[in-house]
């Protein structure tokens, strides 16, 4: 982890003086077995909360659907390795605060029970927070993405804890977290308008047809939507501050794309899911899709150097969507899915093997941190 600068949002800062000095980060230097070490314990202990109050911190969609034992396994799995991690940690690096961390949250997970915590709810609250989905999130996309970064990395030398790490991880936390909020607003205006307009017959046919064939539809048509919707977000001076948010980072990694306003989101995922619901496609199609939308987001702000070619003409790529964030050309590459579409509208831009030299906002206008950037439209308005 570098050391504290003044640039930085206050909980970098506070990150840096805790965790940081000034040793290697190479593989053996007890960095990378100190940094899992802590994520895995932030892992472990948030699934025993889960356990303890599964009707408060689950989210209602997933808790049918959960194998218990496999779960039960992964978290003892869990726990275990963040143990492991915080012992080598230990043995390898002289600043131990990373493996006395790791080791603190995984004993913790064992005092409160672990993973044979016993379930006792009711399931009746009307609220609940998606503890469970941020951190099978985390979990998952952290173990995939931040090796490749380090193996693969478009900057090498861009650190895993680059400036605004923390801002971006607060969005990640509370996108997962607030899902039942977020999934209610997103899905009213669609829920009304379909109750209005429907057409059985059309829905009927649409619901009908294969499910690789509904979820390359919807891919298009939300694509479409979203497309227009993005560029108004640029073109309209009021829309632009909310928008501005998610260009204000100054490094693309795999948390970059969290990066959004609240507003942004409502708004932006809103409009697309009401062309969805009006058709009918099948829920199971429209699931399917929202996973594929879920990682290609991820995907396109990643720091990985690879080309892929022919394929670059068909699929948005990190190279594609990394020209979107560029300090100049502005106003390029707002496709999603596929990048033609920006071709048949005019705003294509990617020069042949060549990626932007810098990324952000030109003049940097947007506050560092969480809370500074969720008011920062609202000042700009008044």
């Amino acid at each position: 982890m570098p050391t504290p600068s003044p640039d930085r949002p206050p909980l970098d800062r506070w990150f840096e003086r805790v965790f940081g000095d000034r040793a290697p980060t190479h593989l053996g230097s007890g960095w990378l077995s100190g940094t899992l070490s802590v994520l895995l314990g932030v892992c472990g202990l948030g699934a025993v909360a889960v356990l303890h109050y599964p009707e408060w911190l689950s989210s209602a969609q997933f808790r049918a659907s959960y194998p218990m034992p496999l779960m039960r396994g992964l978290i003892e799995l869990v726990i275990a390795l963040a143990f492991l991690f915080g012992c080598l940690n230990l043995l390898l690096r002289r600043k131990k605060t990373l493996g006395f961390t790791g080791i603190a949250l995984a004993g913790l997970s064992v005092l409160f029970g672990g993973a044979d915590v016993q379930i006792d709810a009711r399931f009746d609250q009307p609220f609940y927070l998606g503890l469970d989905w941020f951190l099978l999130n985390l979990l998952f996309l952290a173990l995939v993405f931040v090796p490749l970064e380090r193996l693969f990395p478009r900057r090498p030398d861009q650190s895993v804890f680059r400036v605004g790490w923390t801002t971006d991880g607060m969005y990640f936390l509370v996108s997962h977290v607030a899902v039942q909020l977020l999934t209610f607003l997103t899905l009213l205006p669609a829920t009304v308008l379909s109750a209005q307009l429907v057409q059985p017959a059309l829905r009927e046919a649409v619901a009908s047809q294969p499910l690789w064939l509904q979820v390359l539809e919807i891919m298009l048509l939300a694509d479409l939507t979203q497309y227009w919707v993005h560029r108004a977000f640029h073109s309209i001076a009021l829309l632009w501050p909310f928008h501005a948010v998610h260009h204000s980072s100054r490094a693309m990694d795999w948390l970059a794309g969290s990066r959004l306003h609240l507003v942004d989101v409502l708004v932006t995922r809103a409009l697309i899911l009401v062309p969805l619901f009006l058709l009918g496609f099948a829920q199971s199609a429209l699931y399917a899709w929202l996973v594929i939308v879920a990682f290609h987001a991820v995907f396109n702000h990643v720091n990985l150097r690879f080309r892929l070619h022919w394929l670059e003409a068909l699929l948005v790529t990190p190279r594609f969507h990394h020209w979107h964030h560029a300090v100049a050309p502005v106003d390029k590459n707002f496709a999603v899915h596929f990048p033609w579409l920006d071709r048949l509208f005019g705003t294509h831009h990617l020069p042949d093997g060549e990626w932007p030299a810098e990324l952000g906002i030109g003049g940097h206008p947007v506050p560092e941190g969480f809370l500074a950037q969720l008011v920062y439209p609202l000042r700009r308005a008044s």
